[in-house]
């Protein structure tokens, strides 16, 4: 009787074990599917609706990878655009700096004349005949210097911005030429430099530009032979046919520019010569507003130089139809 009794009871708890394994595995079961349907199968459907997800055949694992590949890419791409901007800020503070400097510096001179003569003949200077007037003088040359720098930082500023709309009408750009020949011809007598105009045409050369601008153009650019060319030298203007365009050349034999200026001589204030360039009384400025001018008639100029043989400035206007 007693076999009996550990019998039932030993067969009650296998029963009890198989219940709650039965039950166990039912809960797993659920708990499984649960966290398939809330983790795993959002993860595998987003993978699935990647570009090209769906091609048949394709493993998860793959689909996976090129996941985290083009996120990587796209990572790399990131910072590289933020490192570029970055340099870019640099580069913009860098120049602004360099900028107000140079601004700076080029006030600073005319200012300091301008009070050391002002100074002068309040010291007792105005009444002596020798030294009221050739202050006096000197003093105007200083003003008319910074008035000069402010007006060449007025265009520039202009010219960039697209406020200075320029006039465009029909001229003859020989005359114009001459024109300028015969403004800067005095200078020119006093350094012995000879103004030629090469192969002058025997008939109008009509362009469709802004005739006051390409007048300050060509000054620009003759002015600056004469001023850097050698004495007893030359400064030579020419046009080419090219079709549609006329193309300028103002050529000179000075001192000419080393290669690594040429890159950086449109730029304001930028000197290759800084000692001789301040004593020929430049802004520093001309080149720049050359550029600007001839890019707003959307063509272009280039330059070409070697040391001690001369430099070559060319320019396309087009042809007035």
């Amino acid at each position: 009787m007693m076999a009996y009794y550990i019998n039932a009871g030993f067969l009650m708890i296998l029963l009890f074990l198989a219940i709650f394994i039965s039950i166990s595995f039912f809960i797993l079961q659920y708990l499984l599917k649960r966290y398939i349907r809330e983790k795993i199968k959002p993860v595998y459907k987003t993978i699935l609706d990647l570009p090209g997800g769906d091609t048949f055949g394709e493993s998860l694992s793959e689909r996976g990878g090129n996941m985290l590949s083009e996120v990587i890419t796209d990572a790399q791409e990131w910072a590289k655009k933020q490192t570029q901007e970055i340099e870019r800020l640099k580069e913009l503070e860098r120049y602004r700096k360099e900028f107000v400097g140079n601004v700076s510096h080029e006030l600073k001179t005319p200012i300091f004349n301008i009070q050391g003569y002002v100074l002068t003949l309040l010291e007792g200077g105005i009444d002596d005949p020798k030294i009221n007037k050739l202050y006096l003088q000197r003093t105007e040359n200083s003003i008319n210097r910074m008035i000069s720098i402010v007006e060449d930082l007025e265009s520039i500023t202009k010219l960039e911005s697209g406020e200075l709309k320029l006039n465009m009408e029909k001229f003859d750009l020989a005359k114009l030429v001459e024109e300028v020949f015969e403004l800067e011809q005095m200078q020119a007598t006093e350094r012995n430099v000879t103004l030629e105009f090469v192969g002058r045409p025997d008939r109008p050369v009509y362009v469709k530009a802004d005739r006051k601008r390409m007048n300050e153009v060509l000054n620009n650019l003759i002015n600056n032979g004469i001023k850097y060319g050698k004495k007893n030298g030359y400064v030579k203007v020419g046009f080419y046919d090219m079709e549609e365009h006329i193309m300028v050349e103002v050529a000179d034999d000075g001192i000419g520019m080393e290669k690594k200026d040429l890159s950086r001589v449109f730029e304001r204030f930028y000197r290759v010569d800084k000692s001789r360039s301040r004593e020929q009384g430049g802004t520093g400025l001309g080149l720049s507003i050359v550029k600007h001018i001839v890019e707003a008639h959307n063509q272009r100029i280039n330059v070409k130089s070697k040391p001690n043989a001369g430099t070559n400035f060319t320019f396309t206007l087009e042809k007035a139809k």
